[in-house]
């Protein structure tokens, strides 16, 4: 064993001087508590409405769960897409202008091609409840809100890209 390694084992629990840093630290604490409004009073309960089982630390182990991974890859595709159809769109406006603009654009936003993100956005429909064990409601039958809205989400399409990217065929 190291010198260094037993001194740290037979200084454990042995309490050192008070310096100057520990002696302000210690002040700087005493005069926030006096400040608080709250000091002496119990904390607050927070109440769990959970316990934690073997299943919730196993999933925790294998990272990510499935659904989270789908939601990221469908994220990342529409940013793709995004950053594809502006680059697109620029390249338009600087060949075109007006109604032929719009023309091409319609075309363009008719061609475009969403097979590998509605693909995603389609399991992700289909196994989002199970995988996520969303609750029902019983009394419409349908899964609760996530966060205010539908669990869904809309494919992609030419009313999307139009809807994100307007063109005005009046310039």
């Amino acid at each position: 064993m190291e010198r260094r390694e037993r001194e740290a084992i037979l200084r454990q629990g042995v309490s050192r001087p008070e310096t100057p840093r520990d002696r302000r630290e210690r002040e700087a604490l005493a005069e926030d508590v006096q400040g608080n409004p709250l000091a002496g009073e119990p904390l607050r309960r927070r109440w769990r409405n959970f316990r934690p089982d073997a299943d919730a630390q196993l999933a925790a182990l294998g990272g990510p769960l499935a659904w989270m991974r789908r939601l990221r890859a469908i994220e990342l595709e529409i940013e793709l897409h995004e950053t594809r159809l502006a680059e697109a769109l620029e390249e338009l406006q600087l060949e075109w202008s007006g109604a032929e603009l719009a023309r091409r654009w319609h075309l363009v936003a008719e061609s475009w091609d969403f097979s590998e993100v509605n693909d995603l956005i389609e399991r992700h429909n289909r196994h989002y409840p199970t995988e996520s064990r969303l609750p029902m409601n019983p009394r419409t039958g349908d899964f609760v809100l996530v966060n205010g809205r539908p669990y869904t989400r809309e494919p992609l399409d030419a009313s999307w890209i139009l809807s994100r990217f307007p063109v005005d065929g009046q310039t």
